[in-house]
């Protein structure tokens, strides 16, 4: 049915992340809008890193206050229990309803240093001149080979395809232009089609003003559509009001390129919607 893309969030962080409100909180709004699904995405506990990820305590919380709020709304919206599954994580994806696999991070070749590159520039600018001798080619190399590493896992969706260039804005730190990254992009988005995962049109780099285009970018789209690949349209909502960010816009985008339908991710699984 055409238009359900715009009832479905299953990209969504709350307080027990990074994200600004409570599950109860997101709940409600995703109510009082008319969604039918909301899927819980918490950021899974990776032992490199301290800042946002759910703790173990936090990740038992989350469990248990997702299971309530299933109860309470039953009937009234299916609320989903994910996980935003990073490559370095330490919990078992499996055992949630689906899972986003996404890559956050470069481990350093050099000094085994977890380096998360979608956050502070000073950080990625530390990846690049400490592990790679200041080539921003080879950092973009290295992430996107952690990309190809998520695609063989075959998880649900694949996140934000190209979150390297969220802190890249102007060319900062390397041309996405380049040859090289094109090529990276390009094999990394082969594995993707031979695991046959779902890309998700992620509007989360517009909406917290880090970027003017989503992700992945429209030339990886193009080449995505070349290769039959599915998308699913998220926010990668870290506020109550951001569930729905983009999505039209994000919409228009993909019919422009030449597809005629995404993903729409519910209880059952996906279904396909005509755009």
């Amino acid at each position: 049915m055409a238009g359900e893309y715009m009832l479905s969030s299953v990209h969504v962080h709350s307080k027990l992340c990074d994200g600004k409100n409570t599950l109860e909180e997101l709940a409600v709004t995703a109510w009082h809008m008319g969604l039918k699904t909301l899927g819980f995405t918490g950021h899974s506990h990776t032992p490199c890193d301290l800042e946002y990820c759910m703790s173990p305590s936090r990740t038992a919380r989350y469990k248990g206050d997702i299971a309530k709020l299933k109860k309470q709304y039953e009937g009234k919206l299916d609320i989903l229990y994910g996980l935003e599954w990073d490559l370095f994580s330490d919990d078992d994806p499996s055992k949630y309803d689906y899972w986003i696999g996404s890559a956050h991070y470069i481990h350093g070749p050099k000094t085994g240093k977890y380096y998360e590159i979608d956050w502070r520039e000073s950080d990625l600018a530390d990846c690049i001149n400490t592990e790679f001798d200041g080539d921003g080619l080879a950092a973009v190399e290295a992430y996107f080979d952690n990309v190809k590493k998520l695609a063989s896992m075959r998880p649900t969706i694949l996140g934000h395809f190209d979150l390297i260039k969220k802190i890249n804005k102007g060319n900062k730190f390397f041309d996405e232009d380049a040859p090289r990254y094109h090529k990276a992009a390009s094999d990394a988005l082969a594995a993707a089609a031979r695991n046959r995962c779902v890309l998700e049109i992620n509007t989360s780099g517009v909406a917290r003003g880090f970027r003017e285009d989503f992700f992945p970018s429209q030339a990886i789209l193009q080449e995505w559509l070349a290769l039959s690949g599915n998308v699913v349209i998220t926010a990668d909502a870290h506020a109550a009001d951001k569930l729905t960010f983009g999505f039209e816009e994000a919409a228009a985008q993909l019919k422009a390129l030449g597809y005629s339908k995404v993903q729409v991710l519910g209880k059952n699984g996906f279904t396909p919607c005509e755009l």
